[in-house]
């Protein structure tokens, strides 16, 4: 997926596993897929899992999952993967890697399903009232307070290269983008996010969400940032549900367009063959805003 990226195997999983932990030693290691983006995912057994970094950006997040996610899951409503066990690098892996517990659930679709898609608003914006509920005092910071004004000479780039990917609805893009600039910048302090609020890492169980995996980006955000995945999944009736249990703003959720807008433009290019899924995701996203322009 990423040109440097570090490959791995069941084999080189269970190698790992009987060294550093034995008491896990046997138990069979299964390759997770789709993968993410960062990490290759490994079920181990039937009640574990291992998380192992394909890219050296993932080493960080990794880290602090592991110091801060068995902190925070206690508050939360729903399973997460909480980190058992820490791995230091070997000769044979340089990175370090961990065993979580296994979040049983299957991701939901922005095609939908069997759930109901206002139903699942309201869980989600739950699962975000609970991020922003947690405790400030001495929680890592993230990237996503930074003003969008910032990305603006990113955004022109990407937009330039998916003029013909875009094709008519260039202009409106360009417009969604130019109308988030306009938005106010966060005034209060930042609070917990989950940073990364997407599909494939949400899991249902009879029509509920039950578990939300890769904290990676989480800690002191811009709120706004939780609140992509009212266009990232979300269809427009279910989207009025999240954003008025999360009490969004019109500032806030004018800023959440333009972050979803960013991520879709520098998704859409990178991933167009890398991640297929991913990119199929960005122009669900960018589609969403254009029909939302046109209706407002």
């Amino acid at each position: 997926m990423h040109d440097d990226e570090v490959t791995t195997d069941a084999a080189l999983v269970a190698r790992l596993v009987a060294a550093q932990f034995p008491e896990w030693a046997g138990l069979p290691v299964t390759p997770v897929e789709p993968w993410g983006t960062d990490n290759a995912i490994y079920r181990l057994g039937d009640e574990l899992s291992v998380r192992m970094p394909r890219i050296h950006w993932a080493v960080a997040p990794l880290e602090r999952e592991f110091a801060w996610l068995p902190r925070i899951a206690p508050s939360l409503p729903v399973e997460v993967p909480v980190p058992l066990a820490f791995a230091a690098p070997v000769e044979e892996w340089a990175w370090p890697w961990t065993v979580c517990r296994w979040v049983e659930g299957r991701h939901p679709s922005t095609e939908g399903g069997p759930y109901d898609d206002e139903q699942l608003a309201r869980d989600l914006a739950a699962f975000v009232r609970a991020m922003r509920a947690l405790d400030p005092a001495g929680a890592p910071t993230t990237a996503w307070p930074r003003p969008l004004h910032e990305e603006d000479e990113l955004v022109r780039t990407n937009l330039e290269l998916l003029a013909d990917e875009l094709g008519p609805v260039h202009d409106d893009v360009v417009a969604v983008w130019d109308q988030a600039l306009t938005a106010p910048q966060l005034e209060g302090p930042p609070v917990w996010i989950h940073g990364d609020l997407s599909p494939s890492n949400l899991l249902l169980r009879d029509g509920r969400l039950t578990g939300v995996l890769d904290f990676s980006a989480m800690g002191l955000g811009d709120p706004a940032s939780d609140h992509r995945v009212a266009w990232n999944l979300l269809p427009p009736a279910a989207r009025a549900v999240f954003r008025a249990e999360v009490g969004a703003d019109d500032a806030t959720w004018a800023r959440a367009r333009g972050w979803v807008l960013l991520q879709a433009l520098a998704q859409l290019p990178y991933y167009a063959e890398r991640n297929p899924p991913l990119a199929a995701n960005a122009r669900h996203v960018i589609a969403e805003l254009v029909a939302e322009r046109a209706s407002d």
